[in-house]
């Protein structure tokens, strides 16, 4: 018990020592992005499963490899909460609020919000390069999944989650989610787990960059040369 409490401390104890006293300060005003977006993701959940509510999400959030690009951009900020119709609605509610709610407290409001629409556009762009390189390709996608929604919040909140366990040190954590996420286009192989793959990938390379930077940067120092010099 000892080597796993230990363990634990290692693996989320940077996260829970910066997420704590925010909370306890100010409870759920700390993390109003999060409120936020678990209220639009249900709303606009409820408002797409009504008659006189589908077509008015479909047109204003529904993004497809199909659709013309300057038309999925545009609708691609709403996309972020719209979530899956045949994918239970209050677990997708419950990941928002986690993920999103610890990430806006580590990172700021805004920067979560651009992560998190950063890796939902990766999935997105994604889509398109898959359907173009065709089914043959590795990186490939069918041609029909060019009339497959994207995924919602989930690109978002697998990214987010990805950035948040390389960031601060929780590394097992950040494996296991890449590791489903990689399971899951291998059992499903469908545009879904594509698209999280995406947005894992483009997570994984803005971490890598800052930290190449500073390991070039104290490379130099020790060398007694500016960064940059040979």
């Amino acid at each position: 018990m000892k080597t796993l409490a230990r363990w634990a401390r290692a693996e989320w104890g940077p996260l829970y020592v910066t997420v704590r006293g925010p909370l306890l300060r100010r409870g759920w005003r700390a993390v109003p992005l999060a409120l936020s977006a678990v209220s639009v993701t249900a709303v606009l959940h409820y408002v797409h499963n009504q008659s006189w509510g589908y077509d008015f999400v479909q047109n204003a959030g529904a993004v497809r490899a199909a659709d013309p690009l300057w038309l999925a951009l545009l609708r691609t900020p709403l996309s972020l909460f719209v979530p899956a119709l045949d994918l239970p609605v209050w677990g997708a509610l419950a990941q928002i609020l986690f993920v999103f709610g610890i990430a806006e407290i580590c990172l700021g409001r805004w920067r979560t919000l651009a992560l998190a629409y950063a890796a939902t556009l990766a999935g997105t762009l994604y889509a398109r390069v898959g359907i173009w390189l065709g089914p043959d390709s590795p990186l490939g996608l069918p041609a029909s999944d060019a009339h497959v929604g994207d995924t919602g919040p989930s690109a978002a909140v697998v990214g987010l989650a990805v950035f948040l366990g390389w960031r601060y040190g929780a590394r097992v954590t950040a494996g296991a989610v890449i590791a489903a996420m990689v399971v899951e286009v291998l059992v499903k192989e469908n545009l879904a787990g594509r698209e999280h793959m995406a947005a894992i990938a483009l997570m994984l390379v803005l971490c890598a960059v800052p930290a190449a930077r500073q390991r070039c940067a104290g490379e130099a120092a020790g060398s007694g040369l500016p960064p940059g010099e040979p």
